[in-house]
């Protein structure tokens, strides 16, 4: 499953790293450029903000509790 997500500087990064590592499923983070593990901090520092980003996890599992904690930065076009 994909969904976009708006990222807006480091501490986003640090906040967003912090809520994905409570689970045990991976967890991807997509941009124009490249895609990082959204577990790792590190490679979530090089994603470039000011692209568009797209949070994936598998498909076989149920993200609604991850997504209800990630809400603030999940974003829909309109």
């Amino acid at each position: 499953m994909m969904t976009p997500i708006r990222v807006k500087n480091v501490k986003d990064i640090e906040k967003i790293n912090k809520i994905v590592s409570n689970y045990t499923y991976d967890i991807w983070i997509h941009s124009k450029s490249g895609m990082a593990d959204a577990k790792s901090i590190l490679g979530m520092y090089v994603l470039k903000l000011d692209e568009p980003l797209t949070l994936v996890v598998p498909d076989h599992v149920n993200p609604k509790n991850l997504f209800k904690e990630l809400e603030e930065f999940i974003h829909f076009e309109n």
